[in-house]
């Protein structure tokens, strides 16, 4: 499913409300539109190209929906549920289909099953043995919203749903959270993002920062249990809008996302492109720092005490340690505008990260490497040991970019990222006129939500007038 150049309706990964964002849009001098896809894109990492798989009867254009590969009949990519916005977000609907891409055959199939999840956005979902699980997400109306903290379990052999009631206090409800398998077979609830309503027309967010694990208790499958986990080691800052991919040894790997400061009348965030990774086993976070060239390591051995040469940004400081490097990157939009990107990158080396003789440290002294500028809601994947980062978006200002970049790194080496594409200006639109035909015609093609739908839960957690 492609979200490529998909400027969302909702911010941050589809979670905040159209209130706030037509404020926001107000006071914009441009107009903001918004292109949905459900194209298919095929990155090949020995050509180092992209290829564009056209497939007959996809499921209609959506984003802030999941997809899980499962190795099932040859190989099978589940996708779940999303969201449809208009061009001129006056028209807003919400999925609960779901789809699978026979990759064996390249034929798309509705899977249609009863007792499944409502029609919602910013879900998640994991394949766990022979079963997708789907945990939270949230859905909105023009009256109203909810967020869920609800489970369900999709068993791939029969085609079946199935609602979990887990034992334990767990996760209130919310969307945008981290969600993956333990190598013991659990599965980790990491942050997220919910609102609430403090008064009319004033929603206050909140970027979770707790964990949980669900399990299933005394090895049954019918029957789970929540626990609440305490981790070690160093967080991520509270922030929503970051993505997850399973990195090498088990590990969960944590990339971006943004720390918005809200107010009544405004919407503006700190995004970040930092590295995190959540041992499971050890129940540790620590920091992913990059150990830099190996020519640069050699260069500083045999000069440690020479000054940086001209136009380099990194301060000597005491013995053993470095200044914080500002990297200033420029993106070039449509029509001509230059927004510049500054980054600090903290000096590898630095406290936080554990160390030890017989593990794959991330943390060794080397130069700062500047990789993808800060963004969220990232595409990631990883193969080979290798990590891909594609797209997502940032702001600047009043100015939302979406980007089409692609990068990657060496998760086993973590020397220093490689841009495989480069950013193309020309995929960032910002138009003057909406094309209403064609909001009436996806209208008419979406299947499988209802906007009124209101899914009563005691689990379940919302605005109320």
């Amino acid at each position: 499913m492609g979200k490529k150049g998909k400027k969302e309706k909702k911010g941050r990964g589809a979670e905040k409300t159209a209130a706030k964002m037509e404020k926001k849009v107000s006071k914009r001098s441009r107009k903001e539109e918004t292109f949905l896809y459900n194209e298919l894109y095929v990155y090949n990492i020995r050509k180092d190209a992209w290829t564009k798989v056209d497939i007959p009867s996809p499921p209609p254009r959506r984003c802030a929906h999941q997809a899980v590969v499962v190795p099932q009949g040859g190989g099978q990519l589940w996708v779940f549920g999303g969201e449809f916005a208009s061009p001129n977000g006056e028209q807003f609907y919400h999925y609960k289909d779901l789809w699978v891409l026979h990759l064996a055959t390249k034929t798309w199939e509705q899977v249609k099953s009863t007792g499944g999840p409502s029609g919602r956005s910013g879900h998640r979902m994991v394949a766990w043995k022979r079963q997708l699980i789907l945990f939270g997400g949230f859905h909105e109306s023009t009256r109203d919203y909810i967020y869920y903290n609800d489970v369900y379990a999709f068993n791939l052999d029969t085609f079946t749903w199935s609602k979990l009631s887990p034992s334990g206090m767990g996760p209130t409800p919310r969307s945008g959270c981290q969600m993956s398998v333990t190598p013991q077979g659990g599965i980790v609830i990491y942050g997220g993002y919910s609102k609430q309503r403090v008064k009319k027309d004033v929603d206050k967010g909140t970027r979770h920062s707790d964990m949980f694990l669900l399990k299933p208790e005394d090895g049954r499958e019918d029957k789970w249990v929540w626990t609440r986990m305490n981790p070690s080691g160093v967080k991520p800052t509270p922030r929503s809008g970051f993505s997850v991919a399973m990195a090498p040894n088990h590990q969960t790997l944590f990339f971006g996302g943004v720390c918005d400061e809200e107010e009544e009348e405004s919407l503006a965030g700190e995004f970040f492109n930092d590295l995190y990774f959540y041992d499971a086993t050890r129940n540790r976070w620590f920091e992913g720092q990059l150990k830099g060239p190996k020519s640069e390591k050699k260069k500083r051995r045999r000069g440690r005490r020479e000054e940086p040469e001209g136009g380099s940004k990194l301060a000597c400081g005491g013995a053993g340690t470095q200044a914080p490097v500002e990297v200033v990157k420029e993106v070039v939009t449509e029509d001509g505008t230059v927004v510049t990107i500054k980054q600090v990158l903290s000096a590898p080396g630095s406290a936080g990260q554990p160390q030890s003789e017989d593990e794959d440290s991330l943390e060794e002294a080397g130069s700062p490497t500047s990789g993808p500028c800060p963004r969220s809601n990232t595409m990631l994947a990883v193969k080979h040991g290798v990590l891909y980062v594609y797209g997502g978006m940032f702001e600047a200002g009043d100015r939302q970019v979406t980007l089409s970049d692609l990068h990657c790194l060496d998760l086993h080496r973590m020397d220093a990222w490689k841009t495989l594409v480069e950013m193309d200006p020309e995929t960032q639109e910002w138009l003057e006129e909406t094309d209403s035909e064609e909001d009436s015609e996806e209208v008419e093609g979406a299947e499988g939500g209802d906007e009124d739908e209101d899914e009563d839960s005691g689990e379940e957690s919302g605005a109320e007038d």
